[in-house]
């Protein structure tokens, strides 16, 4: 399976998520979708980003647009994670890196002068045709969810 492509549909999937469900890009048609992927559950930067979504979220549900997280820590995790900072959206495992694989995020990182592969934090805004219209590669997350919401309004 190769990769998404901007302005090109993505092609469906179907991944776990928390609150026991299970997402189908499928089954979202007819609502933006933004997917988020992030290195791990309880670390800083991916604490603040789910929060910064997590305040937003109104706004993006006033724009018809369901949001999700994705990292490799499994379900558990993510239900404690989602739990203890309320975020009102779900978070997606993935564990067999399928979806990581599909919007190619592994990337070579280097943590303690250790290299090591991980997800590079990175967000896709997928329209409500299922093509994907705008994507963010090596995010930093200060004013990130603000820029995320602001391409949504402008489809």
């Amino acid at each position: 399976m190769s990769s998404v492509e901007l302005n090109k549909p993505v092609p469906d999937f179907e991944a776990a998520a928390t609150g026991d469900q299970t997402v189908r890009l499928a089954d979202l048609r007819g609502k933006n979708v933004v997917i988020y992927f992030y290195p791990k559950d309880n670390t800083p930067g991916c604490t603040t980003e789910g929060q910064d979504f997590r305040d937003q979220m109104k706004a993006f549900a006033e724009l018809d647009t369901e949001i999700f997280g994705v990292s490799r820590d499994g379900l558990k995790a993510h239900e404690n994670f989602r739990t203890k900072f309320e975020f009102p959206f779900h978070l997606i495992s993935d564990k067999d890196e399928a979806l990581c694989q599909l919007f190619d995020v592994i990337k070579l990182k280097k943590l303690y002068g250790k290299e090591h592969m991980g997800i590079e934090r990175s967000t896709f805004l997928i329209d409500q045709d299922g093509v994907l219209r705008k994507e963010w590669r090596g995010v930093k997350v200060p004013g990130h969810v603000d820029e995320v919401l602001a391409a949504v309004e402008a489809l």
